[in-house]
């Protein structure tokens, strides 16, 4: 609620005409904290106290706090409203209520996909539900459904059992099974989950983007994150590389940017 009410106060500041760009880094910084300090904060005071324990200094308190459902996701939500409405004031979501359906929208909130506000913001207002949108969601909803249960969850098994062993028992051909069973595993599980998010969404007459495109037909690095966890992929390019400079300000920084833009993915 408190995260609801500061992005709401945050977009009306932002809104305003001669709004500084000041505004929006500093109510990024405040999400992105809030982030931190849930999913983060205790993990680095243990990486601290690894580096100061070999000092002989006195190590630092570890921080355990019981982490919210879903921050990572209505986190970048959050961003990418601020983000959207300070390219285009006439973005800005006066209701409460209606932010508070796009941040807590519960179908993709905890496992994605990741709903940027300018691809939803219209369908908040004005969308369609009918038996046939709804029918369809409940198809959706169930490959998703299978997809986790029957595929990722076998995989998950095959692959477990062969990790949890030593080498030496089960050898190099069930090592390289192992390996498949478990690039089928994260992808089912996601992709489930992905489909399971569309379909509620659907269901409730919203239309989700796809995450996922055959990432496993890809050609080539760049096409297969084109296709994985799509929405991902272009919130980062949106709203990180592109505004780093991406690839117009020669190579160094070309390189530098994807490595940014990589750290943070893999954080």
């Amino acid at each position: 609620m408190g995260s609801i009410i500061f992005n709401y106060a945050m977009g009306i500041i932002i809104a305003e005409k001669n709004s500084p760009k000041s505004i929006l880094i500093f109510s990024i910084l405040i999400n992105i904290g809030i982030l931190f300090v849930f999913k983060y904060l205790g993990f680095s005071c243990k990486i601290i106290n690894a580096i100061i324990g070999s000092l002989h200094m006195k190590p630092l308190s570890v921080i355990n706090l019981v982490l919210p459902i879903g921050i990572s996701f209505y986190t970048f939500q959050e961003i990418s409203y601020l983000v959207d409405v300070y390219n285009d004031k006439n973005m800005v979501q006066k209701n409460m209520l209606n932010l508070g359906l796009y941040i807590t929208f519960f179908p993709q909130l905890i496992a994605g996909p990741i709903v940027r506000y300018h691809d939803i913001n219209t369908q908040i207002e004005e969308r369609n539900e009918s038996i046939e949108k709804f029918s369809a969601g409940i198809e959706r909803f169930i490959v998703g459904l299978s997809k986790k249960v029957i595929l990722a969850n076998t995989f998950a098994l095959v692959c477990d059992s062969i990790y949890n062993s030593s080498f030496k028992e089960y050898g190099t051909l069930a090592s390289w099974i192992a390996a498949i069973a478990y690039s089928l595993q994260i992808y089912y599980d996601f992709s489930g989950y992905s489909d399971m998010a569309i379909g509620i969404a659907k269901m409730f007459g919203f239309d989700l983007l796809e995450n996922f495109n055959y990432p496993y037909a890809a050609s080539s690095i760049t096409d297969f994150w084109k296709r994985w966890h799509i929405s991902l992929t272009n919130f980062f390019r949106d709203y990180v590389y592109i505004p780093l400079g991406g690839n117009r300000k020669g190579n160094h920084r070309t390189i530098l940017n994807r490595f940014i833009v990589f750290f943070l993915t893999g954080l």
